[in-house]
């Protein structure tokens, strides 16, 4: 079973400490059940599923959050939208930098962040 039906990420850039994803979100993601029934978006909570889930995949971070530094959800993500996610991440603090945009409208950020995952042998 694919976690909310969005694995066809592209990486544009990537470093040892740093990777930025282009994103497809079609309108059939359930990501989009239940939010809402006449104005369908991406909640925060789905947002941050993504973050998390490339952040563990591309740099091995733990899922779970030990703080969150920063957080601020700016514009909604809409059915069919193709996106940018850079992920920074500072493996001396465990720290996650995000930001997410529109991929047509780099003044459009739908997110940005940071957070501290759990370390791993905790």
């Amino acid at each position: 079973m694919k976690t909310h039906s969005i694995d066809n990420e592209i990486v544009v850039d990537r470093s040892n400490a740093s990777v930025t994803l282009e994103l497809f979100i079609g309108k059939e993601s359930d990501f989009f059940d239940g939010h809402f029934p006449q104005f369908k978006l991406i909640p925060a909570v789905g947002q941050f599923e993504l973050i998390s889930r490339f952040s563990k995949k591309y740099f091995g971070v733990s899922r779970s959050v030990f703080s969150i530094k920063r957080m601020k959800f700016s514009s909604p993500i809409l059915p069919d939208s193709k996106l940018l996610m850079k992920l920074e991440h500072d493996s001396i603090k465990n720290l996650i930098s995000f930001k997410m945009w529109s991929s047509s409208d780099e003044a459009r950020v739908y997110s940005s962040g940071t957070f501290q995952a759990v370390k791993s042998d905790e």
